[in-house]
């Protein structure tokens, strides 16, 4: 069933695999998005250009995924009814109970989560973060990279969601938009483990500060960060990575 409907998911283009490269079997999405981030600052660096990155890390993103999202991702996808009913059977069956010394409680149904170590979970977090994704991506158009280049403003790899943006406005609305959807999946970005850079006419800008779920995100001055595998800080250079590859 997991090929299967990752199969009918990118062949009918439900999802946007410019956007989200997790979890899609032959797209190698993890190098890719590191080196057109890695590009995108570098010229923004070398064109004294204006751009803003933030990485959102977000918390528990297997468990906190309703169960009712993924429904409502399979009806927007067109996804046949019987799937979806064998998939609503599957999750149904989600339930705990909690014992101490002298209690035991009764069963409870799971509403949230989604089991790690099932071929079926990834292209089912995908699907329902697609959802999310194609609410969020008109908030903001793609980021000018110069010389007639753009970007698409969002990148996501599973959980690891990217903003580009060219504009601090732009950026501001993407965030606040997504914020706002998670929020109301009753999901949420930690913003400790979240990071910004700003770059201002090619040069890191450190009075530029982020907001998520109404906490600071550190900037990548204050705590460089490692995403898909590459390191940024606020020299905007490749050493570190150089270093760690060789």
């Amino acid at each position: 069933m997991a090929s299967r409907l990752t199969k009918y998911l990118t062949e009918n283009g439900y999802i946007n695999t410019s956007v989200q490269k997790g979890g899609i079997p032959g797209v190698s999405g993890c190098l890719e998005h590191a080196t057109m981030i890695g590009e995108a600052i570098q010229r923004a660096k070398s064109e004294r250009l204006n751009l803003d990155v933030l990485w959102l890390d977000l918390a528990n993103a297997y468990g906190l995924v309703p169960h009712e999202m993924i429904q409502l991702a399979l009806r927007m996808y067109h996804v046949p009814e019987v799937i979806q009913v064998m998939l609503d059977d599957y999750f149904s069956g989600f339930r705990m109970r909690f014992s101490t010394n002298n209690y035991t409680t009764n069963w409870i149904n799971l509403e949230v989560g989604i089991a790690m170590g099932y071929t079926i979970s990834p292209i089912l977090f995908v699907m329902a973060m697609e959802v999310i994704l194609k609410a969020a991506e008109g908030s903001a158009g793609p980021a000018n990279l110069g010389g007639g280049c753009s970007m698409p403003s969002l990148k996501a790899f599973m959980d690891d969601t990217t903003i580009i943006c060219s504009k601090e406005d732009e950026t501001r609305r993407m965030l606040t938009r997504l914020d706002d959807l998670m929020s109301l999946c009753r999901m949420e970005f930690k913003p400790k483990k979240s990071r910004s850079l700003s770059i201002r006419r090619g040069k890191v800008d450190e009075a530029t500060i982020f907001t998520v779920a109404e906490q600071q995100i550190p900037t990548v001055s204050q705590e460089p960060v490692k995403s898909l595998g590459r390191w940024y800080d606020s020299s905007m250079k490749d050493t570190r990575n150089i270093k760690t590859r060789f």
